[in-house]
């Protein structure tokens, strides 16, 4: 039990180090240098970021659902 239970230790040892070191390799240490050719356009309003990232979606997925529930129904009554 006591080998087993060592096991499980290091393995969650192992993962959690894995997933920090690949989580501080891949933080945005360098965001505020700016490239050549960089030229950032104006920032979103808060509208434009919820249409964009929220309304847009579920418009999207509900357009799909319609059209494939459409479909669907069409089969049936065939």
């Amino acid at each position: 039990m006591s080998n087993e239970v060592n096991k499980n230790a290091l393995r969650a040892g192992t993962v959690t180090a894995g997933v920090t070191l690949m989580t501080l390799l891949s933080s945005p240490a360098f965001a505020l240098t700016r490239d050549d050719g960089d030229d950032p356009g104006p920032g979103l309003s808060i509208a434009e970021t919820l249409g964009l990232y929220v309304a847009a979606p579920i418009v999207l997925f509900l357009l799909i659902a319609g059209l494939v529930m459409a479909g669907d129904r069409h089969k049936k009554n065939s």
